[in-house]
Order: C-alpha cells, then structure tokens, then sequence
C-alpha cells in the first residue's frame, strides 16, 4: 500500500505551499505480530527549489533506505529494526554523495545527523510510520483531556473517527490559534487510514480564521 503525508504551509507570499513524501508499505506475519517495512520513495513539492531543499535537507537521505518495524500483535507498540545499522547507512550515504559531487555540505550534514541524540533521529525517520498504528498512537484522545481541548467520536461502518479542537498562541504577537485534528481509524485492522490537522490563525474579532498549517496523512491502494 502507499502512504502519502501532505503538509501545506503559508509561504512569504501568503499561499500555502505543498510538500509530499510518499511511503512504499510492505506487511508481513513475523511470530506473534508483525514486520512492516517501509520505504521513502520520493518527496513531492511546488517550492522553490531552494525552499524545498532546506525543509527537506534532513529527509532527503533516507529516500529509497527500507526501514523495518516490528508491530506488536495488538499494535501496541512499534520498534525500529536495528536503529543503528540504518543511521550508520544513511550517513555513509550523505559522506558517498558528498566526496562524489564535490559538496562539502554533505559532510556537515552527515555530522549533523551523526551528532543528533538517538531519540531525535527516531523521530525523524520513523514519526509518520508511527503515527499509521492506532493503538501506539498516544495523540489520538481516547476520553476528555484537560486544557479546554475539546474531544469527540463517532462511528461510521468499520471506522470510527476521533475529533479534537485545540486552543493555543502563535508568533511573537500571540495571536489566537485553534488546532482542528481528525483521525479515522479502521477499526478491522488498527491502522489510522486518515489523519488531519489543521492549524488557524483566529482573527481579532472572532468571526474568521485563516489556515496557515495543514497536515495529511493518507493510506492509499496500492495501483
């Protein structure tokens, strides 16, 4: 199956821009639960091509690197397979690409992400695979949370779709802003077959917002 996460981001000129990466998935039996290997084919986008570059210089090298996960029975749980040996590929990558193109960047991104602590390149490459497995998913909410966050479900069929509006500040001037998230999980198989969020700047007088962040992540057929 593909697995597409889009995010849109307000640009300098005030309209959105879009950035796409798209995931090859690959599942199967592995004892008791389950390997899923997962491949960045490609990140997608209508930036500049110098924009596109700094917002995805960090990404950038893990394009075509399969990574495997082990899927505990009930989804629980999500661990990267030999976390060490991937880092250890993805920057020997960076450090071949670099001596062959003659860019000294390449080097201090390879140091770069070398220096990084091991949680943070964790994220990095594994928060959206992360995010697909409902029962390790700890953002979707599962009762009212505190914080005037305000939380609902429903069901429609073998999906059952969590809401939740956020309220928090934005910028320097600590403009108003209102998070809207939705979750869609299919609940045969665990997997969160549609996340979005979207982010809103809320006008002074209350009566408009203005979108200036919006994530997607989308389980799609395989063609």
């Amino acid at each position: 199956m593909t697995y597409r996460v889009t995010t849109r981001r307000i640009g300098r000129d005030g309209s959105l821009v879009n950035f796409s990466l798209v995931y090859g998935l690959r599942w199967q039996r592995v004892g008791r639960g389950y390997q899923l290997d997962a491949v960045l084919q490609r990140i997608d986008s209508d930036a500049r091509p110098e924009m596109k570059r700094a917002l995805t210089m960090m990404l950038q090298p893990l394009v075509g690197e399969e990574v495997a996960y082990l899927v505990a029975p009930d989804g629980s749980r999500i661990d990267l397979v030999d976390p060490d040996g991937l880092w250890g590929r993805v920057t020997a990558r960076i450090e071949a690409v670099g001596i062959e193109a003659g860019r000294p960047e390449a080097k201090q991104l390879a140091q770069l992400v070398a220096a990084l602590p091991a949680a943070d390149r964790d994220r990095l490459a594994t928060a959206d695979v992360r995010a697909l497995i409902a029962p390790a998913n700890r953002a979707i909410p599962v009762a009212a949370e505190p914080g005037g966050a305000s939380v609902s479900m429903r069901h429609d069929g073998t999906h059952q779709t969590f809401a939740k509006v956020e309220r928090d500040t934005a910028g320097a001037t600590a403009r108003p802003l209102e998070i809207d998230n939705l979750w869609t999980v299919d609940t045969a198989t665990g997997l969160v077959v549609r996340e979005q969020r979207q982010s809103w700047i809320v006008e002074a007088d209350g009566e408009g917002r203005t979108l200036v962040e919006e994530r997607i992540r989308a389980l799609e057929p395989a063609s």
